[in-house]
């Protein structure tokens, strides 16, 4: 009897499924910044806004890509005040919402 082998290649994630894990990370991210905002209101001189905010990032890019959206999302949470906006969950579907001009335009 031969048993199957599991290697990392056979993992496929369907970008439906990248979308809705980048969507769920983006809405907790920006949701702990708010709630927890004693942690986080000095914008860009906390260091735990900071790490969240990189792992956030790190994270989106490797489910979706690189995308510039992501950018200003990250220099948005720098500025004291400002980061109590949703940038990154407003960035995830800035770009679901390319994702899909792209592929009704490209229908291929």
């Amino acid at each position: 009897m031969q048993q199957a082998h599991v290697t990392n290649n056979d993992l496929r994630i369907l970008p439906g499924s990248r979308f809705r894990a980048a969507i769920a990370l983006a809405i907790l991210a920006d949701a702990l910044q708010i709630i927890v905002m004693p942690l986080f209101v000095e914008g860009a001189e906390s260091p735990a806004d900071d790490v969240l905010d990189l792992g956030v990032a790190a994270v989106l890019v490797r489910l979706l890509g690189w995308h510039w959206e992501f950018l200003p999302s990250f220099a948005g949470k720098l500025v004291p005040g400002v980061d109590l906006v949703p940038f990154w969950t407003l960035a995830v579907a800035n770009v679901y919402r390319k994702m899909k001009r792209a592929s009704f335009a490209n229908p291929s």
